[in-house]
């Protein structure tokens, strides 16, 4: 996204107060989100950026009379002052300065707060109210965002028609997976549950999408019945010829602006919703039209999380592809930096895709590679493509996160490397992370066990030392699906999600010297049934790792590894090397068997 001149900025924020005046509201509220409410945010429903200029993944901007604010995270205070003219935008901090207090705080009572419900949770919505009712301001839904009124020049989505994803690589059909989930609906008390999570709905349908990058799903929402009957709610030039075959009995397609008929139609029934998840305008219909609702935490979450053998069996097979992909960048990189020739960030971001693209079972990014030298990968979320792009500098190390959608899985993998000579600092630091990474991999714990539980495992070498990092320790992955999916999680923040065999979690501890230089290590792992402890009184799982790429031995300090320790990185490599090198040959061959040495 390009930058927008103050001057334009102006001229929008003119036009918002304009629609303002004609609703009577003193203040409008403009969130980083989309009525679908998910983590990416397709071109045509930037609307924060639009009024904004701000780039940032996470932010929330609210326009009043003669004044606005954009509230942005840790991640984004310099961004934001680059981007957004400080005359036109008062800055806040989104975690620290809760917005219905702000709007408490800032205007009178009386005052009329214009929202689009389509874009915010119905959690959001309840407690926004309770703090702005309790200082006598009313919180409006509008029936036309000011926004899309006056986006003359919006982007128009290319339409593409949905792929039809292999029943083999899924491991159940659609009509399986549809009556065992509405089976949970009927188990929680449900007549029918709303689906609002794009990847739930891929998943359940066992079809794949185009309409938003980095995420291969459909834009759309459905309605699951407790019999396994599925009404899907999507732009139906989008349905591909044997789809009705391919998803089996029971699901009707309708235009998404059906919806609203068909929630205006449950009265008396009761209805599953996730308010944490699902955007408010559609359980407040559903509401007003006289639907009971049940709040319940997405009943496809925990099913596709789980992921089945075949599904494994494909996330197994990409990783090895995806392994020697970044395997034969990272040997390319050691002979460019050994000859003098280095690059700037968005060239290696690009190079290393380039080993990507040669698999025909391909498709794109999972995320936005994070391509990261020195000091800019301090910053954990760095984006290359929200600046100039930096160089790499010998004696320096280097971040690189990136990962792959492939049509039989999902990659995520970070690796910190050595840019000529490092110093014992670097080495101290990086040996930490790599501690705490083994610990995770290694942890055995009974079933019921979440990964709040697991998290300081990962953290324990770097407390030690008074050193710690501000993200969590792992997310969940999908499998072509979502490379961020719920609900479960390895981090400090309160998660009651137990790990369940065939979750897929990632294991990236990490460091981060503002202004210096930053590290992470990250492997995709999956948990699975632990078969070698003899005579275990409960059932217990561990870890299994699917990243297979070498770790960085420049830059570990032996001396601070225990010989288990040790024992782990030996044993990982040699089964980095035995994966990998029956497809690499010649100098990729030679740097393989050079990176994964015995230490």
């Amino acid at each position: 996204m390009s930058a927008i001149p103050s001057t334009e900025i102006a001229r929008r924020l003119d036009a918002i107060r304009t629609s303002m005046a004609k609703d009577k509201l003193d203040a409008f509220i403009i969130p980083r989100a989309d009525e679908y409410l998910g983590e990416y945010v397709p071109e045509h429903n930037e609307r924060l950026y639009w009024a904004t200029g701000f780039t940032g993944s996470a932010g929330m901007a609210i326009v009043m009379k003669d004044s606005a604010a954009i509230f942005v995270d840790g991640r984004y205070t310099v961004q934001v002052r680059d981007q957004v003219d400080e005359r036109l935008y008062a800055y806040e901090s989104l975690t620290d300065t809760p917005q219905p207090q702000y709007l408490a705080e800032t205007l009178s009572e009386g005052a009329r707060v214009g929202f689009d419900a389509r874009m915010h949770t119905l959690a959001w919505y309840e407690q926004a109210k309770a703090v702005l009712d309790k200082a006598g301001i009313e919180l409006v839904a509008v029936t036309a965002n000011p926004i899309d009124s006056h986006w003359h020049d919006r982007p128009v989505p290319a339409v593409k028609q949905l792929h039809l994803f292999s029943d083999a690589s899924a491991g159940k059909t659609s009509r399986e997976k549809r009556s065992e989930i509405g089976a949970l609906v009927k188990k929680s008390g449900g007549d029918v549950a709303l689906i609002t999570a794009l990847d739930s709905i891929a998943w359940l349908l066992n079809i794949r999408g185009f309409d938003v990058p980095r995420l291969p799903v459909v834009l759309g929402s459905a309605l699951l019945w407790q019999d396994g009957r599925m009404q899907l709610f999507v732009d139906t030039a989008k349905i591909p010829e044997g789809f009705n075959q391919h998803v089996g009995e029971g699901v009707t397609v309708a235009s998404e602006s059906a919806l609203a008929e068909a929630l205006g139609a449950l009265s008396g029934k009761k209805l599953l919703a996730d308010p944490a998840s699902s955007n408010a305008a559609s359980q407040l219909a559903a509401r007003d039209a006289g639907a009971k609702l049940i709040a319940a935490l997405d009943v496809a979450a925990l099913p596709k999380a789980a992921k089945n053998d075949s599904e494994l069996k494909g996330m197994r097979e990409c990783h090895i592809r995806d392994g020697v992909a970044v395997s034969r960048f990272l040997a390319w990189l050691d002979g460019e930096v050994a000859a003098g020739r280095l690059y700037d960030e968005a060239e290696l971001a690009d190079k290393l895709e380039s080993f990507r693209l040669e698999d025909p079972l391909y498709r794109e990014p999972s995320f936005d590679t994070i391509s990261a030298a020195g000091a800019n990968a301090a910053m954990c979320h760095y984006n290359h493509n929200n600046g100039t792009p930096a160089r790499l500098t010998q004696n320096s190390i280097y971040l690189v996160d990136s990962g792959a959608q492939y049509l039989d899985g999902t990659t995520d993998v970070t690796r910190t490397l050595a840019i000529g000579e490092v110093t014992g600092e670097h080495k101290k630091m990086v040996t930490l992370v790599l501690k705490g990474h083994i610990a995770l991999d290694k942890a055995r714990f009974p079933k019921g066990t979440t990964g709040q539980q697991l998290d300081a495992f990962a953290r324990q070498y770097l407390w030690q030392h008074g050193f710690d990092y501000d993200h969590g320790t792992g997310h969940g992955v999908g499998h072509f699906l979502s490379v961020h999916e719920g609900p479960q999680r390895i981090a400090k923040n309160s998660n009651g999600v137990a790990l369940l065999p065939g979750m897929v979690v990632s294991n990236e501890p990490g460091y981060y010297r503002a202004d210096g230089f930053g590290i992470r290590i990250e492997n995709l792992i999956v948990v699975r049934h632990c078969e070698a402890l003899k005579g275990a009184e409960r059932e217990t799982y561990e870890f299994d790792a699917l990243t297979l790429i070498p770790i960085d031995t420049r830059l570990i300090d032996k001396a601070l590894l225990s010989a288990d320790e040790i024992s782990w990185l030996n044993a990982y490599h040699a089964r980095v090397f035995a994966a990998l090198s029956p497809r690499m040959s010649g100098n990729e061959l030679a740097w393989l068997e050079r990176a994964t040495q015995a230490i």
